[in-house]
């Protein structure tokens, strides 16, 4: 059988998440993130197209390394003003059966134990339809945010974040056994007291007494995602790791990196498909050629450079130079500092080609416009040839965006077996990915070793190599 296409939305509880500009398009309703009704109407549109997921994007900080200061970032919306994503996922689980949620949330500067409860409580909530997309959050602002001088270091980052999730599966694995609450009426016994323990962690970066406060949930850990590309993230994702958000220059690139984390996970005692891999994928999708022309015409029109500069920390404000100017000659007059744009760029590039580069959204293996069938041959090159399991859908517009790719899109894949007919219903995020029966995390994975009582009474947190 042809394999099947995840897709997730890729959203984020602000006005401008990633296509920065287009909230002026009259057809968007980004300005009214403040809406709960936002939020519901949308989860019911994904339900109707039978999407894995809504993904929700994060950031602790704002985007203020371009013109020192965040002036740009939130005068263009980029990513500011934010509201938290994991308050949204009750309102949309509620008018939902079966769509699942995929949140953000940073493991560099807020404690485990009280993250741990928010993720059951919502495990329980949705009936096993989460997710947890982990981040160690790379904005110098984010560090200030929460009293640092300056952003901790990049695998330091990585190595926290290990024993935050150590921490974490010992009280969401361990901590209390699956039939720990018995609602005894008759003996006045709610929870058998020996059946739930402290964990007891104490680490160079936690020290958590436990017991988790939270019964056993569905799921009991949340899918994990992680999307991060550096050794240390890879190495990271082969440890942890569900489901991968991956990129890369080609498709050629994109298999090379999923194959190097799966020999990575196998290295780890984990099995080659207990990832699944998932692209950032830019979709534009009208019924026919003058349609999608007149699209992606209009989205290249209202686009804003200046906040994808914004967004990319550009040190350098390349709309002060001529387009015709080259990157050699502007490094060529700058300090020694200017040195590091050779990594970044070519210095026979222009400054017009660099700032099309920032401001473009058809760069990129994961680009397509075009009609249903165009689209849909595309999505399936991806899938074959570059090896993913699926997609994270970016939003031009909100609904358009994912009201066009249910309309067109999905029809088309449901004809090629590309695509669900249906949900199953009642199943967990987890099997939805993997298959039925499979709610819980695999025993192969390093969180599953705490469900022996002994283990968990014997762990004690041990350095974990970074890559």
């Amino acid at each position: 059988m042809p394999k099947r296409i995840h897709v997730n939305l890729f959203e984020m509880n602000c006005v401008g998440h990633i296509s920065h500009g287009l909230w002026v398009h009259p057809d968007n309703n980004r300005h009214r993130f403040n809406d709960l009704g936002f939020w519901t109407e949308l989860a019911e549109l994904l339900e109707h197209g039978t999407f894995d997921a809504v993904f929700l994007a994060d950031v602790i900080g704002a985007y203020d390394g371009f013109r020192g200061g965040p002036q740009t970032a939130l005068r263009e919306a980029v990513q500011i003003p934010n509201n938290d994503p994991l308050l949204l996922i009750p309102a949309m689980a509620a008018v939902t059966r079966n769509l699942g949620f995929a949140a953000t949330f940073s493991t560099t500067y807020e404690p485990p134990f009280a993250f741990a409860r928010r993720m059951s409580t919502l495990d329980h909530l949705t009936k096993g339809r989460v997710a947890w997309n982990v981040v160690t959050s790379y904005l110098p602002n984010a560090a200030r945010n929460f009293g640092l001088a300056d952003e901790v270091e990049h695998d330091r980052r990585y190595a926290i974040a290990d024993e935050y999730l150590d921490v974490l599966y010992k009280l969401w694995e361990g901590s209390w056994d699956d039939d720990a609450v018995i609602r005894d009426r008759d003996n006045r016994v709610y929870t058998d007291p020996a059946k739930v323990r402290y964990i007891n962690h104490v680490g160079e970066h936690y020290r958590v007494a436990g017991p988790h406060l939270s019964e056993p949930s569905r799921q009991r850990t949340p899918v994990i995602y992680q999307a991060g590309a550096s050794d240390a993230g890879r190495g990271f994702a082969a440890r942890h790791a569900e489901a991968v958000f991956v990129g890369g220059f080609s498709l050629d690139d994109v298999r090379a990196n999923i194959e190097d984390t799966k020999d990575r996970a196998v290295a780890y005692g984990r099995g080659r498909d207990d990832i699944k891999f998932l692209a950032g994928a830019a979709v534009i999708v009208g019924r026919t050629d003058a349609e999608v022309d007149r699209k992606v015409a209009e989205f290249r029109r209202l686009r804003s450079v200046e906040g994808h500069l914004a967004h990319a920390g550009a040190g350098l404000d390349w709309t002060r130079y001529h387009p015709d100017e080259r990157v050699a000659d502007i490094i060529a007059r700058q300090d020694p500092g200017h040195q590091r744009l050779t990594s970044r760029f070519r210095p026979e590039q222009t400054v017009g080609e660099v700032l099309e580069r920032f401001g473009g959204f058809d760069r990129g293996p994961f680009f397509v416009a075009g009609t249903p069938k165009v689209v849909a041959d595309e999505l399936e090159r991806w899938v074959d040839h570059g090896g993913i399991d699926g997609i994270n859908l970016r939003q031009f517009l909100t609904p358009g965006t994912a009201a066009d790719f249910i309309e067109l899109v999905v029809p088309e894949l449901r004809r090629r077996g590309r695509y669900r007919e249906s949900y199953d219903d009642g199943e967990t995020l987890r099997e939805r990915l993997f298959g039925a029966g499979r709610p819980r995390l695999p025993d192969a994975h390093p969180g599953a070793r705490y469900r022996d009582p002994a283990a968990l009474a014997a762990a004690t947190p041990e350095p974990v190599p970074v890559g």
